[in-house]
């Protein structure tokens, strides 16, 4: 059964022009933003009140990497293809020390995996997305629009050719997945013209990804998760039937866990406009008992399939989330 939600407040876009730039050689993901603290670790509402999707994009990309050890996604069979400018948060263990002593200057070696990953991402913008429990918090849609940016600025650092599946009751925007140089700009774009829609039809659009993924890859489902999970479970069934990983974000607004409110409150969901009466206080432990069950029989049922799932809320720095998404996927192979 669906659950219900105060009424959704349109989220306020706050994207930057995310056309690509003449210059083409501005085409491949830009270089890396000077900080003073890393975005990856700050309160997304505070990170999204700094820029556009792009500049805040890149520092959180840039922070992450720069926190990490080792490259997020190790495993494969990579080749040397040939050098590059060093760029601040590149690992210096692939800085070319004769270069260096030859030439006094910094390059790096550029590598590219003999079999490239094909990575796409399912991006839910029902009209559910749109809904915040309080001002200074973003919208789940816009909370997922910039996860699944930072995302697709790591698939595509690591050479990986990514793509973009939109979709609401039907399908509303696709970007094939590719590694060229104008990749970036693409799907900066497609999320940037993205808006909530009304409802929900998943297992079609998971579907649409065998078609548009025609050899083994990553598939990334960002969603809130209410619709009919049998339906949709089927669906990514299939997809890790025809061999593809699958990951699945669970985003949720921390409002929706924990039932708050006055003494007694309308709730009305945003789909279907079904609304009802109660009084929290004396629904609270019922409700938050339920959330639980939901999000362990959803993460159960993807555990089962062999799917990698995670439970995030949109308090939780991106940062965090990338790390997790990086965990799972090393565990996927």
């Amino acid at each position: 059964m669906r659950s219900v939600h105060s009424l959704a407040r349109r989220p306020t876009s706050c994207f930057e022009d995310a056309r690509r730039p003449r210059d083409s050689a501005a085409d491949v993901p830009p270089a890396p933003v000077v900080v003073t603290d890393r975005l990856d670790l700050l309160d997304p509402y505070e990170v999204a009140q700094l820029g556009g999707l792009e500049l805040t994009t890149r520092g959180v990309v840039e922070g992450f990497l720069a926190g990490l050890h080792r490259s997020p996604f190790r495993g494969f069979s990579v080749e040397f293809t040939e050098h590059r400018p060093y760029q601040p948060g590149d690992e210096l263990r692939y800085l070319d020390w004769r270069v260096l002593a030859r030439a006094d200057r910094l390059t790096v070696k550029q590598f590219e995996a003999e079999t490239n990953l094909r990575a796409m991402i399912v991006l839910d913008t029902s009209r559910s997305m749109a809904w915040r429990g309080a001002e200074r918090r973003l919208t789940k849609l816009a909370y997922a629009q910039r996860l699944v940016a930072a995302l697709g600025f790591v698939l595509l650092r690591q050479r990986d050719a990514t793509g973009l599946l939109a979709f609401d009751d039907t399908i509303r925007a696709v970007v094939p997945a590719r590694v060229r140089r104008q990749q970036w700009w693409s799907l900066l774009a497609t999320l940037a013209a993205l808006t909530p829609g009304r409802g929900t039809a998943a297992e079609p659009a998971l579907r649409r990804v065998t078609d548009l993924l025609t050899r083994r890859g990553l598939v990334v489902f960002v969603s809130d998760l209410l619709f009919d999970r049998a339906l949709a479970l089927r669906a990514l069934q299939y997809l890790r039937h025809r061999g593809h990983q699958v990951m699945v974000f669970h985003v949720m607004d921390p409002a929706e866990v924990d039932l708050e409110g006055p003494a007694e409150a309308r709730f009305e969901d945003p789909e279907t406009g079904t609304g009802v009466v109660v009084r929290p206080r004396e629904f609270r432990q019922a409700y938050g008992e339920t959330v639980r069950q939901v999000v362990e029989a959803w993460r159960t049922a993807c555990r089962r399939n062999g799917i990698a799932y995670a439970h995030v809320t949109t308090d939780v720095p991106f940062g965090h989330v990338l790390r997790r998404a990086v965990q799972r996927r090393a565990r996927l192979g």
